[in-house]
């Protein structure tokens, strides 16, 4: 039953962002731009030990989270305020099947707009030289990270008072892999910043990411990176639950 009402939330979901082409190129094409971006104006300029595409795509992967948490957020805000939600609780079935249709269509989403970007980063030159363990860590890390994310960005359409206000939400989601190692590595920055910079989300996820895509390992990072994504997880799903049971009630 549970799981049935929530394939069926997330078909609808999905139709849902098809018929918005626009909003969907641009979740894709945006982590791409950025990734040539910084490979070929910025990447030349910074030293990172090695070849900077094979630094910067993790960090690509991220941002693609990022771009798509604000999807997410605008959808979920937009069944509340057209009240789409409230025609849904009024049918015999699993409540919360309205939330996990819209985290799984992000999560969906989401790994489609990576899988497109590390293709585009092996057109340019992209070689990773993970064995199949490491991609099966990477992947298991990205997939995790993805989840927590989603169930976030539910919550914050929730709250929301309309869809704009929850995809301006979501812009700290969206900045947070800019101030980490995504992008250059946090000993070049200022102590005040590397101190944030080390222990926020992105970092430990990104260099756990790398060190296992390059064949460096995941290192210390990787427990780090678990305690974030199961946080995450657990604060977004129980925020979402608990703010979708209060409006339920009203």
């Amino acid at each position: 039953m549970i799981a049935a009402d929530s394939a069926v939330m997330f078909r609808r979901c999905a139709r849902h962002t098809l018929r918005s082409p626009d909003t969907l190129i641009i979740s894709l094409l945006m982590p791409i731009l950025v990734m040539l971006l910084f490979t070929y104006v910025f990447g030349g300029a910074i030293d990172v030990g090695g070849s900077y595409l094979d630094y910067v795509v993790p960090g690509i992967m991220l941002l693609c989270t990022g771009f798509g948490a604000s999807i997410t957020a605008t959808a979920v805000s937009a069944d509340m305020t057209r009240g789409s939600i409230d025609r849904f609780r009024t049918l015999p079935m699993f409540r919360q099947a309205i939330l996990a249709g819209h985290v799984g269509e992000g999560v969906a989403r989401n790994l489609a707009a990576i899988a497109i970007a590390a293709a585009v980063a092996v057109l340019l030159g992209y070689r990773p030289r993970a064995d199949m363990l490491g991609w099966l860590g990477a992947l298991a890390m990205i997939v995790l990270f993805v989840v927590a994310i989603c169930w976030i960005a539910v919550a914050l359409g929730l709250v929301a008072q309309n869809p704009e206000a929850a995809g301006g939400m979501t812009y700290a989601i969206m900045f947070i892999p800019y101030i980490s190692s995504a992008f250059v590595q946090t000993s070049t920055m200022p102590g005040w910043l590397r101190g944030f910079a080390d222990y926020q989300p992105a970092t430990p996820v990104v260099d756990t990411v790398r060190g296992l895509l390059n064949s460096s390992g995941a290192g210390g990072s990787a427990a780090l990176a678990l305690v974030w994504c199961a946080g995450l997880g657990v604060l977004g799903f129980g925020a979402a639950s608990a703010v979708f049971d209060r409006l339920s009630r009203r």
